[in-house]
């Protein structure tokens, strides 16, 4: 059994400008100790859908529509706050994307390190400072001791990050979530990152549900991705099959977007066009204004739907995007 099932998520904002699908009945599983990586470009629905999971998003003008979240026997979904309390920072830890933000730039590191042990385990303030400082020792932050007493703005980004990555697994979560904890960081500093996160998953046999909108990054950290377009996966299938066997266009475009696959002195591909509005209804494929190689007409003028090509490839049946040549 899964050790995270979702089923059916939908998450609507309800705005003046109408209802924005946000997340438009995604389902996928994470197993223990599993990566599963969420792919897309900015604005396709990956944190909201983890948010909607920790129920997060704000409400309103934010609603989880629909759908299930089943977590050891229990509805997230569903849950009264008190016991979300008890799951959320506990047994399903989140990164966030900047930790500058995250952080409350007016209190210690410590006092924000620490507060996770005092809520969820009721310890004693000097023990939770000494495993504090372990876990800050364990994410490689040096003189530890010390350093834990400084406030976020004394960090670089990369120390921050780490911070944060040391928060968010000191209470030893079952669930991890990642949402693009590499972004603002420069390259060496990624690779620092994504190291130490695969390293502590491994000693912690922590599952870490990957959010990015970089499929290199997904080659190198993931078991099974989700390729996530328009509020809906559009593909997903495990990570070697994805980059050797990519069926559907905006999985190939994505990959073509890779800077490292480009060849020497040519022009860097991008993907025409921008995302579709998801406050207006899109009756076929929503990736059809945007595939460059294929006829318009032979894309599906009703909503696809994920079909299994092969075991455990999943992707849109829109006839257009199986055969565009991008």
């Amino acid at each position: 059994m899964a050790l995270l099932e979702v089923k059916n998520l939908t998450t609507s904002f309800h705005t003046r400008d109408g209802v924005v699908k946000a997340v438009d009945g995604v389902s996928f599983s994470v197993e223990a100790g599993e990566t599963v990586g969420i792919v897309g470009e900015s604005g396709s629905g990956k944190s909201v859908t983890c948010y909607s999971l920790l129920k997060l998003i704000p409400m309103p003008p934010g609603k989880i529509e629909a759908g299930q979240a089943l977590f050891d026997g229990m509805d997230l979904l569903q849950l009264p706050e008190a016991k979300m309390r008890g799951v959320r920072g506990k047994r399903i830890g989140l990164i966030f994307q900047d930790p500058m933000t995250s952080l409350n730039p007016y209190l210690k590191i410590s006092t924000q390190l620490i507060e996770p042990l005092l809520i969820h385990e009721g310890i004693s303030k000097s023990e939770a400072l000494s495993r504090a400082i372990a876990e800050m020792d364990a994410v490689g932050i040096p003189d530890a001791k010390n350093r834990i007493h400084s406030y976020p703005h004394e960090f670089s980004g990369g120390m921050r990050q780490r911070v944060m990555i040391a928060m968010a697994l000191i209470t030893r979560p079952d669930i991890l979530i990642a949402d693009e904890p590499t972004t603002a960081l420069d390259v060496t500093i990624q690779r620092q990152v994504l190291d130490l996160i695969k390293t502590r998953q491994k000693e912690l046999g922590t599952a870490v549900v990957f959010i990015t909108h970089d499929l290199a990054v997904v080659s190198e950290v993931c078991d099974y991705v989700n390729v996530m377009y328009a509020g809906r996966f559009v593909e997903r299938a495990g990570v070697d099959t994805l980059f050797t066997k990519p069926r559907h266009a905006y999985t190939r475009a994505l990959q073509r977007s890779i800077p490292a696959l480009q060849k020497k002195n040519e022009v860097l591909y991008t993907i025409p066009g921008l995302p579709p509005n998801l406050a207006t209804e899109i009756p076929g494929c929503a990736f059809a204004p945007r595939c460059p190689d294929s006829n318009g007409e032979a894309h599906a003028k009703t909503r696809p739907e994920l079909v299994e090509l092969e075991s455990k490839h999943w992707v849109q049946n829109c006839p257009g995007c199986l055969s565009a040549g991008i």
